[in-house]
């Protein structure tokens, strides 16, 4: 049976006439079984089959798909999708008389020669991939758990931009989607604007030959998720401003703006499915100043799995004249503001240098630097340095370097929201 709890990291105190009240919540999930464990489990596999596939692409992409529907575990409802200008049933066939199967070893193997037929021609319109996959999770509707994984090598072209994102509205909450890019000529921020909406991460697959390993590991990530469709619940009191949720472990999503009410009082903010694993919430509340001895409940932050409250923690206010108390900054909210930082100078740096604004680019990218030196955040340091020269770490003094592989500057970009753990 899957167990949940909740854990507050904070610095309580706050000094006369404060009011802004910051905590860490780690919520833990063990035991929480296979996927299906709760209710039955779908999972649908998007191929890009446009033209820009042909050749080492595409070989690398049926591989991939084929290892990733060997993950899938029997009794799981399953279809495959050729994306292109359009987007096409691959499997089950377009004949067949039911748009998604349930795997077993006949149904394995017939989705492994669909996938061998699969072929490259086309545009890509992202958006239209998208409905069709939302559009056969609908004929499960008893499937409590539905993710998709979506590989695309170009850029959105086919469509317009108001349309990728209307699709992307309408899948919100339908279903978590993993977005992975192969080679150098898909957008980053197409594909991180996708998974952040359906709950999923995004990915650069900088060799072919890769996939196959990243999909076998997305698969079985998310076949090992048992529990499905938790949602984080925050109760502020009376008066409060809450100024935003964000995930901020094992990576970056602000949850601020996809709030639905429960209650005037509280709020909830969707998770997605859960397998054993550990999340950081970054909950920021503003209250009214309270005399100095003054306690208060700031805030109350609760995992709920089908309306049912499976952890709960408290975050507190106390007003205090003691500067010693005041003072600290908790060690894991002072880490996961500086991670949110360091993600918001890659992305504003790479962006001003796709611009031209090398000063600007040389002020965020070095600060970065500097960020990623303070956070212990190795990974980012060393996708750092193959983007800029740094002359001083610590005071984040870098230079641009000149002819950068496009590959290095989306390796920096996809992995900017992947955070690392505070030391607790």
């Amino acid at each position: 049976m899957a167990e949940f709890n909740a854990t507050v990291f904070q610095n309580e105190f706050l000094s006369d006439g404060a009011t802004d009240v910051h905590a860490i919540v780690t919520v833990t999930a063990s035991g929480t079984g296979a996927a299906g464990s709760d209710g039955a489990a779908a999972e649908i596999i998007i191929v890009d089959c446009s033209g820009s596939m042909t050749g080492e692409n595409l070989t690398a992409a049926k591989r991939a798909a084929a290892v990733a529907v060997d993950q899938i575990l029997d009794g799981t409802f399953f279809a495959i999708v050729a994306g292109s200008e359009r987007a096409d049933r691959a499997f089950p066939y377009p004949n067949a008389t039911v748009s998604m199967v349930r795997m077993e070893p006949g149904a394995r193997a017939a989705a492994k020669e669909a996938i061998g037929y699969l072929q490259a021609d086309g545009g890509t319109a992202m958006g239209t991939w998208l409905t069709l996959a939302r559009q056969l999770f609908a004929t499960v509707p008893e499937v409590t758990q539905r993710h998709a994984i979506l590989l695309t090598d170009g850029k959105n072209e086919h469509e317009s931009r108001m349309q990728l994102d209307a699709a992307i509205r309408a899948a919100s909450g339908d279903f978590q989607c993993d977005v992975r890019g192969v080679g150098s000529r898909w957008i980053v921020e197409e594909a991180r604007t996708i998974a952040s909406a359906l709950l999923g991460t995004v990915g650069l697959i900088a060799n072919p030959a890769d996939l196959a390993a990243d999909f076998e590991t997305l698969m079985r990530a998310s076949m090992g998720r048992g529990v499905a469709n938790g949602e984080l619940r925050v109760w502020t009191p009376q008066g409060a401003q809450l100024l935003f949720v964000r995930q901020v472990a094992p990576n970056l999503e602000d949850l601020s703006l996809r709030r639905s009410a429960v209650n005037s009082l509280t709020g909830a903010y969707p998770t997605g499915a859960w397998g054993d694993e550990s999340r950081e919430y970054h909950v920021a509340v503003r209250v009214a100043s309270k005399p100095v001895g003054a306690e208060q409940l700031a805030a109350r932050v609760q995992l709920s799995v089908r309306d049912q409250v499976v952890a709960s923690a408290l975050v507190k206010a106390r007003w205090t004249d003691d500067s010693a108390l005041t003072a600290r900054i908790d060690p894991a909210v002072a880490h996961y503001t500086g991670q949110t930082e360091l993600a918001s100078a890659i992305q504003d740096g790479l962006a001003a240098k796709a611009r031209g604004d090398e000063a600007t680019a040389t002020v965020k990218l070095g600060r970065a630097v500097q960020l990623a030196s303070v956070t212990g955040n190795d990974e980012a340091t060393a996708k750092l340095r193959k983007v800029v020269d740094i002359d001083n770490p610590n005071e984040g003094t870098v230079r641009l370097k000149r002819g950068v592989d496009r590959l290095d500057e989306m390796a920096l970009d996809t992995a900017s929201t992947k955070t690392t753990r505070v030391r607790k």
